[in-house]
């Protein structure tokens, strides 16, 4: 799979340590979790959770999985 993160017009590949996003509670007041997109798959990490025991999905499974909704 190939992932590319769009922004001011630069492509940039995503390799295999990814890239971290932070998700906070609307009122900023909570860390709920973290989301990594690697070159395979997403990693969601519920709150503080470390991202080696974080949920691991493919692509290919996360694409059919929305396309399914």
């Amino acid at each position: 799979m190939r992932v590319l993160i769009k922004s001011l017009g630069i492509d940039m590949q995503v390799k295999s340590k990814g890239i971290e996003f932070e998700v906070r509670s609307p009122d900023n007041s909570k860390q709920l979790g973290d989301v990594y997109l690697t070159k395979t798959g997403l990693i969601w990490c519920k709150g503080r959770t470390d991202r080696s025991h974080g949920k691991w999905i493919a692509w290919d499974k996360f694409i059919s999985m929305m396309n399914a909704r």
